[in-house]
């Protein structure tokens, strides 16, 4: 191939970048061979693409060397070294990747804002309670929820899908006020620490402990400090947890915050302290309900021989039973007239009928004669179980009732619900072939409450 002479070889001069390639590619043809009628053609042209790389690479030099602050010194060894061939230098581009956007901040509601929804709430709260017949002066919360649940009503799983219509104040997070003035400068000195009002409570916390100990330390030496100290009473309360705290103060609390707060807390309670003190430790505790009553035992009763009894009421789902326990017996069990062995053939049903007396350790001491009604068998058996144990809270001490009371002298609600028909083919397909064909019978119908497709059926009847 003809080469024109003073140029180097093709290969040892091609130019970097992807970029240069692209164009050397497109602007370079594809070589011929040697006998064709164009192979003279194709001879200058590759002395062009061969100084089209020079000048590509020279530009890539270029951009090269102005990055680094050298444009002036390469400029003029271009001009010098490429002569009249460099007509115009050719710039290349690095495509930059574009940075990750941040995550969007919380929205800020404003006081206007809130007040406008709040005039909103109010006007469509008044056209709810006109819809649904009622006085708008007297709609409450609870007839706004029964009015949307009517009104709107909704399959979804999630109870937090579903539509609501609560107050603005419910909706919308509580946010706090600007923290600082027209100049910039913030209101509070430890609005740089991110959480102001957390650190502020603790100050204050170790601001009231040192004072009380400084009054200690001062009658001390003059023996004037009482005997009698009074402290924060902490039985029937509990502290805020994590997540009230946080309500209260506005703030994201860490574990280990929490943690800290609540030892100076209780360090400043169990100081004695005055009134003051002991008024600020009670802001961050809520009182828990009286759940420990002592239950009323009914006195033991005679009968017109002298022998004391007394009687006990109990209810396990349907059944209702009654329990009459005598003060002298030989551990005789009848259940409606029948010995309980004949009564209850399973063994587990006697178990739980015996269970207050083998608790008590009074087996064969007392006579028991129940009247029971109403459900199956283990129903039954739970129903008397509660009566007896009601009935020998009379014959034993104070102590031994508390005992009873953990569970057993207790109702049990549980009452199994009654399902749709969905529900009922959904949780009970293994009974699905009695409720179909042949097998289907009208109590069977009537207990499980469903309507089923015979096609449908698990067992194939015929």
């Amino acid at each position: 191939m003809h080469r024109p002479a003073g140029h180097a070889p093709y290969s040892s001069r091609q130019p970097r970048g992807h970029g240069a390639r692209r164009r050397l590619r497109s602007a370079t043809p594809s070589p011929r061979p040697p006998g064709s009628p164009t192979a003279s053609m194709a001879a200058p042209c590759v002395s062009c693409s061969a100084a089209l790389s020079r000048r590509l690479f020279l530009g890539t030099r270029v951009v090269l060397a102005r990055s680094q602050g050298l444009w002036k010194a390469s400029a003029a060894g271009a001009q010098a070294g490429s002569g009249p061939q460099l007509s115009r230098l050719i710039h290349t581009t690095v495509v930059t990747t574009k940075k990750s956007v941040p995550a969007s901040r919380r929205e800020v509601y404003t006081e206007d804002f809130i007040k406008k929804q709040i005039e909103e709430f109010n006007l469509g709260k008044r056209h709810l309670a006109n819809m649904m017949g009622e006085d708008p002066e007297t709609f409450t919360q609870e007839d706004v929820d029964r009015a949307i649940t009517y009104l709107f009503p909704s399959g979804l799983f999630e109870k937090r899908a579903r539509p609501i219509m609560k107050h603005p104040e419910q909706i919308f997070p509580k946010q706090r006020a600007v923290q600082w003035g027209e100049d910039g400068r913030p209101f509070h000195f430890l609005f740089y620490t991110g959480k102001q009002s957390y650190y502020s409570l603790m100050h204050d916390i170790y601001g009231k402990i040192l004072q009380v100990e400084n009054q200690q330390n001062q009658l001390l030496p003059k023996s004037l400090l009482p005997e009698n100290t009074e402290v924060l009473d902490l039985i029937g309360s509990r502290w805020l947890i994590k997540e009230e705290l946080e309500e209260m103060l506005v703030e994201k609390l860490s574990d280990q915050d929490y943690t800290q707060l609540i030892r100076l807390l209780e360090k400043l309670g169990r100081l004695a302290s005055g009134p003051a003190e002991q008024e600020f430790v009670s802001r961050f505790r809520r009182s828990l309900a009286v759940q420990s009553k002592r239950q009323e035992v009914p006195p033991v009763q005679h009968d017109a021989q002298g022998m004391p009894f007394s009687t006990g009421q109990g209810r396990r789902k349907t059944a209702t039973a009654e329990a009459v326990v005598s003060g002298h017996g030989s551990g005789r069990i009848r259940v409606n007239g029948v010995d309980y062995l004949r009564y209850f053939p399973v063994m587990q049903d006697r178990e739980q009928l015996m269970f207050p007396l083998h608790f008590l350790d009074r087996l064969g001491k007392h006579d028991v004669t129940c009247t029971v009604s109403g459900g199956g068998r283990s129903a039954q058996a739970g129903a008397i179980r509660l009566a007896v144990a009601r009935a020998l809270c009379s014959f034993v001490s104070e102590d031994e009732v508390e005992w009873m009371r953990q569970g057993m002298c207790r109702g049990r609600a549980r009452v199994r619900p009654a399902l749709s028909g969905s529900e009922a083919v959904r949780g009970f397909g293994n009974l699905h072939h009695a409720a179909c064909g042949p097998c289907a019978g009208p109590s069977v119908l009537r207990d499980l409450r469903v309507i089923l497709r015979p096609d449908r059926c698990r067992v194939n009847v015929r």
